[in-house]
């Protein structure tokens, strides 16, 4: 005869702890990445063992951090408002924001950036221009700092130049996650030595949330867009054929990219659409904004 087992709480929840110890480790190991720290430098900076170190980031964190969370979730409290962290008025905001749906955080976290950001003059003294390969970023964004008299720095030159290899090597070395983290360093590179910039990044950088809001805060961004046929017809002009060759749904996979990061590139302060323009009228609109 099998034994019955008791009913369960319908007021307990599942126990998420390990998914949460996972959650941290990652983002701990995220931070220090970004950050170009080895695990032996930031446990000296910490001043934590470099054992607890790779334990934590491999998410079996010590299980007092579980039992402080379940003690903040009994408090209907979150762990930040736990230990203090800002002031009350932060707390205030957190609770806020942690209301609202994730397409009114997107407009809410944006809006905060644009009205208590980095002052309007900082950011329009550095001009980041967003969008597709193909869309006309470097003949604009060479063309307008020559007006300026301002420098161009193209990104993916730029990591080109730290990592010693072209991107594509570097993809097949390191892999998405290693070419994000040297993006990002460069980005903070460039950003620390110029006060006057015109920037041309790589069309994913919008993909990687963190690095693309602190483009959009540093920067006066412009969404360079075109549509998907000129998209494709520069890059074969250019002489790279690789987009056609062994895949004849290339047009569909660019389509499907253009729709998916639409709204990404939406987030920017203006846009210049250079379908169906010459250079000369796009760059007459984009020297508009520069003066504005």
């Amino acid at each position: 005869m099998n034994a019955t087992l008791p009913a369960p709480d319908p007021h307990s929840a599942p126990d998420d702890s390990g998914a949460f110890l996972v959650a941290l480790g990652r983002r701990v190991r995220e931070g220090r990445e970004r950050r170009g720290l080895s695990r032996k430098a930031l446990a000296l900076d910490a001043r934590v063992s470099e054992r607890y170190l790779a334990q934590l980031e491999a998410g079996d964190g010590n299980s007092s951090i579980v039992l402080l969370r379940r003690v903040a979730a009994a408090l209907a409290m979150t762990l930040p408002e736990l230990l203090g962290d800002g002031p009350p008025e932060h707390r205030l905001i957190r609770r806020f924001l942690e209301q609202l749906p994730p397409h009114r955080l997107e407009v809410a976290l944006l809006r905060l950036m644009r009205e208590f950001g980095r002052d309007d003059a900082s950011r329009h003294t550095r001009i980041a221009l967003v969008g597709l390969r193909g869309a006309g970023k470097t003949t604009l964004g060479s063309a307008l700092a020559r007006e300026l008299h301002w420098p161009f720095v193209e990104l993916d030159r730029e990591i080109e130049r730290e990592a010693a290899v072209s991107l594509a090597e570097l993809f097949m070395l390191h892999g998405q996650a290693g070419y994000r983290r040297i993006e990002r360093r460069c980005l903070e590179r460039v950003l620390d030595a110029h006060e006057r910039v015109v920037l041309a990044v790589g069309g994913g950088i919008v993909s990687e949330s963190d690095t693309y809001h602190l483009l959009l805060d540093r920067c006066f961004t412009v969404w360079v867009k075109a549509a998907p046929e000129e998209h494709m017809g520069r890059v074969v002009a250019q002489g790279d054929f690789r987009p056609m060759e062994g895949n004849t749904e290339a047009m569909e996979d660019l389509k499907r990219i253009l729709a998916a990061r639409e709204p990404l590139y939406r987030k920017a302060d203006a846009v210049v659409d250079t379908s169906g323009a010459d250079p000369a009228q796009s760059l007459r609109r984009l020297k508009e904004m520069a003066r504005a």
